[in-house]
C-alpha cells in the first residue's frame, strides 16, 4: 500500500494584511492609537461607575462589566495583530491559536448574552419602575452576568475543540490577522459535517437566543411607553434605550455577517474588513456611544474628575 507522508500543522502563518505591505506601518500606528483609545475610554467609565455612588445601579454595573469585556476582547486580539504589523514572521502556535480562538469566541457570545441582560433590565426599569430595585438586586445582576459568562464558556468551549480536532496536514497560511472560525476550518485537511452543522448551530444559539430575548424585551418596552401619555415623557422613557439598541444593532449586524451565513460566501479580504469593524472599531464606538448620550455619566464624570485633582476646593 502506497503511504503518503503528510507534515502536521504546528504553526499558522497570517496573511490579513500581508496585500498592504506598503501601508503596514501606517496600519500600525493608527491602530495602536485607536487601541489606546479604546482601552483609555473603557478604563474612565468603569473608573467613574466604580467611584462615584450615583452611578452605582444595575444599568450601570453592566455598562462597567461590558466596558471591562470590551477591554479583555481588544487585548486578545489587537496586540497580537500589532506585534504581527511590525514583523516579517506573522505566525501563531497551533496551541496558541486554540487559545486565542476560544478567548475571543468566550467574550463575544458572552457579549452577546450580556447585551440581552442589559435588554432585560431596561426592559423592568420601564414596566416595573416601582419594582425595579427590588426585582434588579445585586443578586439577581451578578446571576445575569454569571449566565451570560456561563454561556459563553459553553459555546466557546465546545466550539474550539471541534473545530482544532480536524486534522490539519495541508497549508498553514490562514488569510486573516487572528484565529477565526471560518478562516482556520478552511485549513483543515478532512471536515466534518456533523462537526460543521454544531458549529453552526453553537452560533445561531450565541447569537439568534440574545437577539431574540432583546425583541420581546423591547416589545415590551415599547408597549409600555405607547401608554405615556405626554410625547416628552415618552421620548425621555425610550432615550435611556437608545445607546443599548445602537450598540445591539452594530453588534448583532457585524456579527451575523461573519458567522450566520453560508460557507460558500466566505471570502478573506471581505471578512478581514469586517473583521477590522469588530475587533477594533466596535470596543471603541460603545463607550463612547454610551457616555457621550447620557447626562448622568457626564455629570458623574465631572464630579469624579473634580473630587480626583481638586479635593479639597
Amino acid at each position: 500500500m502506497e503511504q503518503v507522508n503528510e507534515t502536521v500543522v504546528r504553526e499558522f502563518v497570517f496573511l490579513g494584511f500581508s496585500s498592504l505591505a506598503r501601508l503596514q506601518q501606517l496600519l500600525f500606528v493608527t491602530f495602536l492609537l485607536l487601541y489606546l483609545f479604546t482601552l483609555g475610554t473603557n478604563a474612565i467609565i468603569i473608573s467613574t461607575i466604580v467611584l462615584d455612588r450615583a452611578l452605582h445601579t444595575p444599568m450601570y454595573f453592566f455598562l462597567a462589566i461590558l466596558s471591562c469585556s470590551e477591554i479583555c476582547y481588544t487585548f486578545v486580539i489587537v496586540p497580537k495583530m500589532l506585534v504581527d504589523l511590525l514583523s516579517q514572521k506573522k505566525t501563531i502556535s497551533f496551541l496558541g491559536c486554540a487559545i486565542q480562538m476560544f478567548s475571543f469566541l468566550f467574550l463575544g457570545c458572552s457579549h452577546s448574552f450580556l447585551l440581552a441582560a442589559m435588554g432585560y433590565d431596561r426592559y423592568m426599569a420601564i414596566c416595573n419602575p416601582l419594582r425595579y430595585s427590588v426585582l434588579m438586586g445585586h443578586g439577581v445582576c451578578m446571576g445575569l452576568v454569571a449566565a451570560a459568562c456561563a454561556c459563553g464558556f459553553t459555546v466557546s468551549l465546545v466550539t474550539t475543540s471541534l473545530v482544532f480536532h480536524l486534522p490539519f496536514h495541508s497549508s498553514n497560511q490562514l488569510h486573516h490577522f487572528f484565529c477565526d472560525i471560518s478562516p482556520v476550518l478552511k485549513l483543515a485537511s478532512q471536515h466534518s459535517g456533523f462537526s460543521q452543522l454544531v458549529i453552526f448551530m453553537l452560533g445561531v444559539f450565541a447569537l439568534v437566543i440574545p437577539l431574540l430575548l432583546i425583541l420581546v424585551s423591547y416589545n415590551r418596552i415599547i408597549s409600555a411607553i405607547l401608554k405615556i401619555p405626554s410625547s416628552v415623557g415618552r421620548y425621555k422613557t425610550f432615550s435611556t434605550c437608545a445607546s443599548h439598541l445602537i450598540v445591539v444593532t452594530v453588534h448583532y449586524g457585524c456579527a451575523s455577517f461573519i458567522y450566520l451565513r453560508p460557507k460558500t460566501n466566505y471570502t478573506s479580504s471581505q471578512d478581514t474588513l469586517i473583521s477590522v469593524s469588530y475587533t477594533i472599531l466596535t470596543p471603541l464606538f460603545n463607550p463612547m456611544i454610551y457616555s457621550l448620550r447620557n447626562k448622568e455619566f457626564k455629570s458623574a464624570l465631572r464630579r469624579t474628575i473634580g473630587q480626583t485633582f481638586y479635593p479639597l476646593s
